[in-house]
This record gives C-alpha cells, sequence and structure tokens, in this order.
C-alpha cells in the first residue's frame, strides 16, 4: 500500500489541459468530494464548501476571469473551493452546533465555546481576517481531494490564479457567508505528464533528536 500511495504522489501534477471527451463518474467523483468531506479542519468547524461545476456556459464566463486557462474549460468538474465567513463567528450559532455533536455537560460546552472565541477573537475580527484563517483550512481539504483522485488515476490542478472578485460576482456568492479559496479543476491529462521536479528529501526534512 505504502507504494501504491507513492505511485500515486509520482501520478500527481498541474495538469494544465484535459481531456475533453473524458469525463469522471458520479460515482468517482463522490468519493473525491467525500475524501474532502472528511479531511480535518480547525476546531472541527468545517468552514467550507465544494461548488461542482459542470455547467459549460458556466465555465466559458469563468474562464477569462481565471487568467484565460484552459484547465477551467476542458476538465470533466470544476470543484470551486469556499472558505466559509459567517459560519466560524460565534454569534452565528454554528460553532455551538458542531460542539454539540459530542454529548457533553454544559458547562463543558461553555468552556469549549468561550476557548473558542477568546483564542479566535483577533482572527475573526473582521471578514478579511476569518478568511485568512478558513482558507488555509480549505488547503487540507484540497490536498487529500487531489490525492485521492491521482490514486484513481484522475488528474488536478489547483488553481490561485484568478481574480476573486470577479468569480464571486460571477458566481452571485454572498461573500459575508462564503468566500472563494480556490479553483480545483478534475479530470484526465490528454498530454504526457511533464517530469516530476522536487528539492531533495535530506533538504527539506530534518530530524530533530
Amino acid at each position: 500500500m505504502k507504494e501504491q500511495f507513492l505511485d500515486a504522489m509520482d501520478f500527481r501534477h498541474a495538469c494544465k489541459k484535459f481531456d475533453e471527451t473524458k469525463k469522471i463518474t458520479d460515482e468517482d467523483m463522490h468519493y473525491i468530494l467525500e475524501v474532502a468531506r472528511k479531511s480535518p479542519s480547525s476546531f472541527g468547524m468545517e468552514a467550507w464548501k465544494f461548488l461542482v461545476v459542470t455547467n459549460e456556459s458556466l465555465k466559458e464566463k469563468l474562464r477569462p476571469a481565471c487568467w484565460g486557462q484552459a484547465q477551467i474549460t476542458t476538465c470533466s468538474h470544476l470543484v470551486i473551493v469556499l472558505a466559509g465567513i459567517e459560519s466560524v463567528k460565534p454569534d452565528s450559532g454554528i460553532p455551538e452546533k458542531r460542539f454539540s455533536r459530542r454529548e457533553m455537560p454544559q458547562e463543558k460546552l461553555d468552556m469549549y465555546l468561550g476557548l473558542y472565541a477568546s483564542h479566535l477573537e483577533k482572527t475573526l475580527s473582521s471578514d478579511h481576517e476569518t478568511y485568512s484563517w478558513t482558507a488555509r483550512q480549505t488547503y487540507i481539504a484540497a490536498g487529500n481531494m487531489m490525492t485521492a483522485a491521482a490514486f484513481e488515476g484522475i488528474d488536478s490542478c489547483p488553481i490561485e490564479g484568478f481574480d476573486k472578485e470577479r468569480v464571486e460576482i460571477i458566481l452571485e456568492l454572498n461573500t459575508a457567508k462564503y468566500q472563494v479559496a480556490m479553483l480545483l479543476p478534475f479530470g484526465y491529462r490528454i498530454d504526457e505528464q511533464s517530469e516530476q521536479l522536487r528539492v531533495p528529501f535530506d533538504e527539506v526534512v530534518e530530524f530533530i533528536r
């Protein structure tokens, strides 16, 4: 299994153009999205949402706002990863609901809510600060999705090159609730994979014994 997992990591690359004739099955796409749903998040807040776009006309509208990148329109499924804003704020009531999923005495729940609010007081002081925190959480889910896809021979490409405001306008997002963290197209490569270049193991790993 270790070898299979590393093979998937070797297979994964930032696919720049997908084969438009090949589509991901509903079963495989559900599997990729389920991996995202099960990903870890700070305080277990799951401050994310995943918009799955297969509508070709919407892809065409989005492409100019994404630096004209071919991945947007050639992919099978375009996953737009949203970072939660409102849902992580204590006064939304959602953090309490998240903590309450585990049965606990009221005093323990109150303790968790107090800790949460005090620890994140500065982080949640504005929508801008909140986005900086929750967008980082989405990258955990995105990484897991890309690895899960690669394990099944499905390609992906994480995209940060886009006009955030334009994309949010096209999607008609209520940015007080959600904002775009990244775009993540999935599909099947049409060109050969380029050579994978990585810094040597000993340069990026240091053991402190």
